[in-house]
């Protein structure tokens, strides 16, 4: 793959040479181009030692390269650069895409070598946003963020969690680099490779590349979908202010109601507790406990055509909650809790599903075992898919960015994913769900396609 990657101004500017870092360890050829704003974040030197070639900032830069890319030969004539370069590429990158470069792709605007080459293309374009979460969710940036996947252009939605300024949290953060390059792959992979032109064509000015497709959420496909999402962790109270709780952070809940929302599901959000920006676009419903929990999913689940129940429900709860705060000193401060079993949300949604929906469960397992434990209770509370994942690391699952899964499916597949953002592994159930479903054969109505 010939990979442009576009650089505007931005803290996250750092992921993208991450980014180019993967993709040539990849063997794929990587030509950057920056606005000059983001120089001031990276420099040229540093993109330029990880890719072997050239960085231009400018329309005006001479490209010594004359638009080759890394193991091409160089063109006997000097093209003209801003054009040569996104003329060749595969799939042409922007990341990060500041709400100011968002803002002037979506008007058309050419104004320094990253906006004039995003006109210029002939190839897919991706656009990753970066930015703080009130930039991102304003009414203009996401009017923009439309207009440009109207056009064919895939916008790779942000992570939520901490941002450049301190103590701030949302929605904003860059995908991580290995879902840029897998969100490129994919790109590829839906269009074809693109042979590099012996000569310049003129490219047609305002051309827009085909909508892709394949997964990993670079196409609609799931539009017309409705999606159930449960995430975060119940509080089952004690009394009036402590309650039994668990780790969770809902960032696998929310990360997978990113992406179907990136494949044009409409998506219902049951979330239990978590402190986290929601995606744009998606219904939240806000619950504490596993009963509110549980009500919340069996009037949405009827309607759902999908339910992916990432939320982590107690099992247990306190028989006899106190309405008010229990004292330490008084007479009445409880020696024991008694605790009663609280309902098994998933098993009752399965009970009465209809033949065309699919149920993925998740199950948070403790050192060995986990994936006997997996199978049983795929079999037993009857699911299409269950995601499998060993809490006792602490770099993986609660609380933690990155995740490390097995899914199990009910046609006998065990999918292993290596160590990777939330976001990545969310498109790798994803895209196990696409296979269940087009797979279904004696039921072609839970196709997603």
């Amino acid at each position: 793959m010939r990979l442009l990657i576009g650089v505007s101004g931005g803290i996250a500017a750092y992921k993208a040479l991450e980014t180019a870092r993967l993709a040539v360890k990849a063997g794929h050829a990587v030509r950057v181009i920056q606005t000059p704003t983001s120089e001031r974040f990276v420099g040229r030197a540093s993109f330029a030692g990880i890719t072997g070639a050239p960085v231009l900032t400018s329309e005006f830069d001479a490209d010594p390269a004359r638009g080759a890319y890394p193991g091409e030969p160089v063109p006997e004539r000097t093209p003209i650069s801003h054009l040569a370069l996104v003329e060749r590429a595969d799939v042409y990158l922007i990341a990060p895409a500041s709400a100011n470069t968002i803002a002037k792709l979506a008007a058309g605007a050419a104004d320094n070598l990253v906006t004039t080459a995003a006109l210029a293309a002939a190839c897919p374009i991706a656009v990753a946003p970066a930015m703080n979460n009130r930039m991102y969710l304003n009414p203009a940036t996401q009017a923009n963020l439309r207009i440009l996947e109207e056009r064919g252009v895939t916008v790779i939605p942000p992570g939520t969690g901490e941002l450049a300024s301190h103590g701030e949290q949302g929605v904003g953060r860059l995908a991580e680099p290995e879902e840029l390059l897998a969100r490129c792959t994919a790109l590829l992979e839906a269009s074809g490779p693109r042979s590099a032109p012996s000569g310049r064509q003129p490219a047609a000015s305002g051309q827009q590349p085909a909508a892709s497709g394949g997964s990993a959420g670079t196409s609609a496909t799931w539009r017309g979908r409705r999606v159930l999402v449960t995430a975060g962790g119940t509080q089952e109270p004690i009394d009036s202010v402590r309650y039994i709780g668990n780790h969770s952070s809902g960032r696998m809940g929310y990360a997978l109601a990113a992406e179907a929302l990136s494949r044009g599901a409409e998506v219902t959000l049951v979330s239990a507790n978590v402190r986290l920006e929601p995606p744009p676009g998606a219904s939240v419903i806000l619950v504490k406990t596993a009963a509110e929990l549980a009500d919340a999913c069996a009037r949405a689940f009827p309607a759902s055509d999908v339910l992916l129940m990432a939320a982590a429900v107690a099992d247990f709860r306190p028989a006899a909650p106190a309405a008010h705060k229990l004292k330490k000193t008084s007479t009445e401060a409880p020696t024991r809790i008694e605790l009663e079993s609280t309902e098994d949300v998933l098993t009752a949604l399965a009970a009465q599903r209809r033949p065309a929906q699919l149920l993925v469960g998740f199950a948070a397992e403790h050192g060995e075992g986990a994936l006997a434990n997996g199978r049983e209770k795929l079999e037993r509370k009857r699911l299409d898919a269950i995601v499998v994942n060993d809490i006792s690391r602490a770099d993986i699952g609660f609380n933690a960015a990155d995740n490390e899964v097995v899914i199990l499916t009910r046609d006998g597949v065990e999918r292993r994913v290596p160590r990777a953002a939330k976001a990545r592994v969310a498109a790798t159930i994803l895209d196990e769900l696409e296979r269940l479903a087009a797979g279904a054969q004696e039921a072609p109505e839970a196709s997603l396609h």
